[in-house]
């Protein structure tokens, strides 16, 4: 399994359907993409994935872990 946003290699399962096998979840480890087995062929192929959504898994690890909070403005609630 490849990752349709990085193309890494690191996919998981992340559920499956509760009652055969209707569908999985799969996660991506390296940019944490998620996606269903029933996704439309342009969200599951890696080939058909639009582009300009791709990330390059060279610079994740440059990407801020958590978006910076505000400090709040006194008088704001």
């Amino acid at each position: 399994m490849i990752c349709p946003r990085c193309e890494s290699e690191n996919v998981e399962v992340m559920a499956k359907s509760p009652n055969g096998d209707v569908w999985e979840v799969y996660i991506c480890n390296d940019c944490c993409f998620s996606w269903r087995s029933t996704e439309d062929s342009y969200i599951r192929d890696p080939k058909k994935y639009n582009k300009k959504f791709k990330i390059n898994r060279e610079e994740i690890k440059n990407l801020p872990k958590m978006p910076p909070v505000p400090e709040i403005v006194d008088g704001e609630k």
